[in-house]
């Protein structure tokens, strides 16, 4: 999924752009696990727990079209392919610190 803001009836939410980037239920927690170091596919699908490859495979995919995560391919064998965060990818931290810190509180 190419992230895309869509105007409609000419309106246009400014927060549309980061929530697109963010939709869907792994991409904010794939973020938040590269936010420290690069990882290996194997290490970032034992962390995120119940993904599956597919799943994992396609959207680390979507996230390097969208320019969020870099995937470098050492070219050895057996095959080492680390992740890490682009600037564009990196940049969503504060956000997702603030989502964490929202999610702590108890004024729900």
């Amino acid at each position: 999924m190419k992230a895309a803001a869509v105007k409609q009836n000419g309106w246009h939410c400014p927060a549309e752009n980061a929530l697109t980037l963010l939709s869907g239920k792994w991409r904010s927690m794939i973020l938040y696990w590269l936010m420290d170091e690069p990882l290996r596919f194997n290490e970032l699908q034992r962390r995120l727990g119940a993904i599956t490859h597919r799943t994992l495979s396609k959207t680390l995919k979507d996230m390097e079209e969208d320019g969020l995560v870099a995937r470098k391919d050492h070219r050895e064998i057996p095959p080492r392919v680390d992740y890490s965060l682009t600037p564009r990818g990196r940049s969503f931290q504060p956000v997702l610190q603030a989502m964490e810190l929202w999610s702590q509180k108890d004024s729900l």
